[in-house]
This record gives C-alpha cells, sequence and structure tokens, in this order.
C-alpha cells in the first residue's frame, strides 16, 4: 500500500530548496565560518532516518524516498566541503 503523504512531501521540498544556496555558497566562499557540523550531522542523521522509514521491510516504501535521498546529497556534500575548507584553514594557520 502507498502511503504518500503530501505534507511531508511539501516538507522536503522547501527543506531541500534551501541546500543548494548553502552548498552554493560553501563552493564560492570557501569559509565555512558560522556554519555547525553539529547541525549538519543532526540533519544528516535526521535525513537518513527518512530514508530507512521509507525502505519496505522497515518502514513503508513512497516516493518521498528519492527527496530524502536527494536531500541527503546535498547535506552530505556540504558537510565534506565544510570540513575540508576547515582542515584547509586550519593547515593555512598553522603555516603562517
Amino acid at each position: 500500500m502507498n502511503h504518500f503523504n503530501v505534507f511531508e512531501a511539501v516538507m522536503l521540498i522547501c527543506f531541500g530548496a534551501s541546500w543548494p544556496f548553502a552548498l552554493l555558497k560553501t563552493i564560492r566562499v570557501k569559509n565555512p565560518a558560522g556554519k555547525s557540523l553539529l547541525f549538519m550531522y543532526l540533519i544528516l542523521i535526521g535525513y537518513i532516518s527518512g530514508i530507512l522509514n521509507k525502505i519496505p521491510g522497515i518502514g513503508h516504501y513512497d516516493h518521498v524516498f528519492w527527496l530524502y535521498l536527494l536531500n541527503t546529497l546535498m547535506v552530505f556534500s556540504d558537510l565534506v566541503l565544510t570540513q575540508y575548507y576547515l582542515i584547509r584553514r586550519r593547515k593555512e594557520a598553522a603555516g603562517n
């Protein structure tokens, strides 16, 4: 049985609309100042939980699964870039 929830889909679309902007800013500025790794990890855990809930046998599959996956990939990408730029800035600061 398909349990598609339009409200869940709208929530994920609204949340997901903000991640490309955050990701582009990280790429453009290359300065992770003000970003919270804890916040991004918590969001990532939430999206992964949503994905798991949509896997048949664990939860119930519906097409919202793909929104969770897309959002997870964007948050993960931003997290990786943020950590990369944090490490790079620390190395630059140590070298000066």
